[in-house]
């Protein structure tokens, strides 16, 4: 795949624990066995499918080359790719991260 970066979408508590370097994935993650992750055009989608109304969120830009053989890309929703982290997300792993904004059309704002 060339996308480069995927971005996780946290909770405050979430993000929190990404920062101390102690993240050990939200429950669907861990559930799961992977961390759930998604591209820049995939992120809107993300939001809406599973965290409709939620104001109080962080987007983590995640350097895939640098998690290397960890990431696989995988079919989920819709049958469309979506990048799965199988490691723990370590913070050397985040290239930028910051609280959800959106632009005046209503599009996630991806962290720089």
């Amino acid at each position: 795949m060339p996308e480069r970066v995927a971005y996780k979408i946290l909770t405050e508590e979430q993000m929190r624990a990404l920062d101390a370097d102690r993240f050990q994935g939200a429950p669907i993650d861990i559930a799961d066995g992977y961390i759930h992750l998604s591209t820049a055009e995939q992120v809107a989608g993300t939001l809406d499918a599973h965290f409709a109304g939620r104001e109080d969120l962080f987007l983590a830009a995640v350097d895939l080359d640098a998690a290397g053989e960890a990431v696989r890309w995988e079919s989920s929703r819709g049958g469309v790719l979506f990048p799965h982290l199988y490691a723990r997300l370590a913070k050397a792993l985040v290239l930028a991260s910051g609280p959800l904004r959106r632009d005046a059309a209503g599009d996630p704002i991806l962290p720089r």
